[in-house]
């Protein structure tokens, strides 16, 4: 790892032609620095920006994409946001499947940049479900009229930078083209489902969908035949759901999860009122805890603590509300192996005692990873679940599944015969969106290529070779309690836009000493945490993408008030300087 005490931006001077050479700031000293480059220049080739369809194009229409159009209209700019889906929302556009909802509290989740919206907005629960949450980033687009400028139904399907226009090249899926100065993704970090790979999934005569692609109308599941593959927080809430309805359930699980519970309940008014009224203490709560959840870690060590302490702990714990059995955790729960077996343990006993048959307890019980090392589920009667005499679970490490069938799923063992098939298979998480658009960069150099052993970014925002990109949660970015992370990432990204355009500026570039020093830091940083050694979403693991079943550190892992921290330096010194430890 390098390391770094005062790092300085390098400024770019450009002629016209786009020959460069280095101005740096008097006295700047570049050793063991993170830089990152700004172009000084009119366009190339006597372009003006106003020859350029827009501004700026912000590729998603979810809680990022929204809050980015909105503060890029406040800075005056030309703005066109492309979103594949018919409406707003992003994740809670597209996951409709039953069950879904918030793992983090809704009055959490909501947007905090307009004081109005907050006073405004009533939740119904704790953890709202995915068409109550719909309805709020649909009210949000309508408070801010932001569809005027939203063009849904349009997948982007490339992306190239032009030299000579210091602009980007946008080709859509409808065969259009557009230009314009920056491109922003907004495109999510669990935005790319993947199937998997079985044969004959095609030939299955029922009905089949992935959880992401969910129908608008709804499937009816009573007195049906259904199988569900995969065990993921996706799965979970799904089996709990469906369970309530079917004929006969038979879940294939890979993998297990370690699940705690929601606890769940309903927000009366003069509840809402009293959460209203402590928005200001929530939000402040909020920026001061590594998640950005109210969930802040108990500064105690496991040991420090008596076994009889340990277990009220963790009893107490595991009936409150939310993630604080992971976010509130001790200290070293995370980062402790001997530590981090006795919280697993204690989890185990609870789906021991859960479920009735210790067979197929054993085979909920996690034995690859210790608890929260990947996201926690959060669950409703998950467990009790599988007390049900009309739900199976079928171990696919002991008869794998060999095919799916006109009629069914056929393993090693035998053809299972269903009428609807859900597949709950995940995510080509974080970098996986960025990977099924054709990005290229200066000299056409592509993305995929750049990331092809892992993604190499400044901040999380910039990438060395692709001026005017600037992704907002991209990879190595604070990510965690989204709307709340999302929302600084969106202002930041919107300062640096601001600083460029208020200068005349037509190039932001990071280079690549500013990209390795960063991955550098952000890779040194995650060592040690047990959750980068597991393979999940979380580290880019997907075994149905070549290329992407070796753990990586995709995120940074020192909490945001550190990462904004960070980043809030450099915009403090004009992104010319950063303080880095």
């Amino acid at each position: 790892m390098r390391t770094a005490g005062t790092a300085y931006a390098r400024w770019i001077q450009a002629e016209p032609r786009g020959n460069i050479f280095a101005k740096l700031p008097p006295g700047a000293d570049q050793r063991g620095s993170i830089e990152m480059s700004i172009a000084i220049a009119a366009p190339g080739n006597g372009e003006v920006s106003g020859l350029l369809d827009f501004d700026a194009v912000v590729i998603g229409a979810g809680v990022a994409g929204l809050y980015q159009l909105h503060k890029l209209r406040e800075l005056g700019l030309r703005v066109r946001v492309f979103e594949a889906a018919s409406g707003v929302g992003g994740t809670w556009y597209w996951n409709r499947y039953p069950g879904a909802r918030f793992d983090s509290e809704s009055w959490t989740y909501g947007y905090s940049f307009s004081k109005e919206l907050l006073e405004e907005w009533n939740w119904s629960e704790h953890f709202a479900p995915q068409p109550e949450t719909e309805r709020y980033l649909n009210h949000v687009a309508d408070k801010f009229d932001l569809r005027r400028d939203i063009q849904f139904d349009t997948r982007v399907v490339a992306a190239h930078y032009r030299e000579d226009t210091r602009s980007w090249d946008i080709a859509l899926g409808d065969g259009g083209h557009v230009s314009a100065r920056f491109l922003i993704t907004a495109i999510g970090i669990l935005s790319a489902p993947t199937m998997p790979n079985i044969p004959g999934i095609g030939t299955f005569e029922g009905r089949s969908h992935h959880t992401h692609d969910w129908p608008k109308e709804g499937v009816d599941f009573a007195g049906k035949r259904v199988a569900i593959i995969g065990t993921g927080a996706t799965a979970v809430q799904t089996i709990q759901e469906i369970a309530k309805s079917v004929g006969h359930l038979t879940v294939f699980q890979r993998t297990p999860n370690w699940c705690a519970p929601l606890n769940n309940g309903k927000i009366s008014k003069d509840e809402m009122d009293g959460i209203r009224a402590r928005y200001p203490d929530i939000l402040a709560l909020c920026r001061e805890t590594p998640g950005c959840y109210i969930h802040s870690t108990d500064p105690r060590a496991t040991m420090d603590a008596t076994p009889e302490e340990r277990i009220a702990f963790w009893e107490k714990l595991y009936a409150s509300p939310g993630f604080g059995i992971w976010q509130g955790n001790f200290s070293d729960m995370l980062t402790d192996r001997a530590a981090n077996a006795l919280a697993s343990e204690f989890i185990a006993n609870k789906i021991r005692q859960r479920v009735h048959d210790p067979v197929v307890a054993e085979k909920l019980i996690p034995r690859n990873h210790g608890f929260g090392t990947r996201r926690v589920p959060l669950e409703t009667r998950y467990y009790e679940v599988f007390n049900q005499p009309n739900v199976e679970l079928v171990d696919v490490n002991e008869t794998p599944i060999e095919s799916v069938t006109r009629g069914g799923i056929q393993t090693s063992a035998r053809e299972y015969p269903f009428d609807i098939i859900v597949y709950a298979t995940g995510f080509d998480a974080i970098s996986g969106a960025f990977d099924r658009i054709d990005i290229r960069g200066t000299g056409g150099t592509r993305l995929k290529d750049v990331w092809a052993n892992g993604p190499q970014t400044y901040l999380g925002v910039f990438v060395a070779g692709f001026p005017n990109l600037l992704m907002t949660m991209g990879p190595h970015a604070g990510l965690g309690n989204y709307t709340r992370t999302a929302e600084y990432s969106v202002e930041w990204v919107s300062g640096v836009i601001h600083h460029a355009t208020e200068r005349g500026l037509t190039r932001i570039e990071a280079t690549p000493a500013g990209v390795g020093e960063w991955t550098d830091y952000v890779l040194a940083l995650g060592q040690g945490q047990l959750m980068n050694e597991i393979g999940s979403w979380m580290t880019g693991v997907n075994r149905n993408v070549e290329g992407k079943q070796v753990p990586r550190i995709m995120r940074y892992s020192g909490g945001h008030p550190a990462y904004r921290a960070h980043c809030d330096a450099i915009a403090a010194a004009g992104y010319r300087q950063l303080a880095l430890a």
